[in-house]
């Protein structure tokens, strides 16, 4: 993303699925609890001047949904638009029951 910056470029939509833990090219660490601040100041640099989606999902228990719809919602804040977030599960049929999988933060401009 900040080469993508660096260059420039810009996007209408943005989707994000950060790993939770990662290395880079030169062996740094990106850690998603440590690096999600970034990654979305990166993500507001990135959106056109009318952009028209960001969707964010997090495969990290430690995350509540609401943190990680707030934290998007205060990157994107003044653009408008209609923000939403939640968690994602797999329905369990044989138990009625819903397993979560991920927590999910969704904007758009419409």
């Amino acid at each position: 993303m900040r080469r993508e910056e660096r260059r420039g470029r810009t996007y209408d939509g943005i989707i994000l699925d950060p790993p939770k833990y990662g290395r880079g090219p030169k062996k740094e660490i990106w850690q998603l609890d440590q690096g999600l601040d970034e990654l979305l100041t990166l993500t507001r640099s990135l959106l056109s001047p009318d952009p028209l989606f960001v969707i964010l999902t997090v495969y990290a228990v430690r995350l509540s949904f609401i943190a990680v719809g707030q934290t998007l919602s205060q990157k994107l804040s003044g653009l408008g638009g209609v923000l939403d977030w939640g968690e994602m599960t797999i329905p369990e049929t044989a138990r009625n029951i819903d397993l979560p999988t991920a927590v999910y933060a969704r904007w758009s401009s419409h």
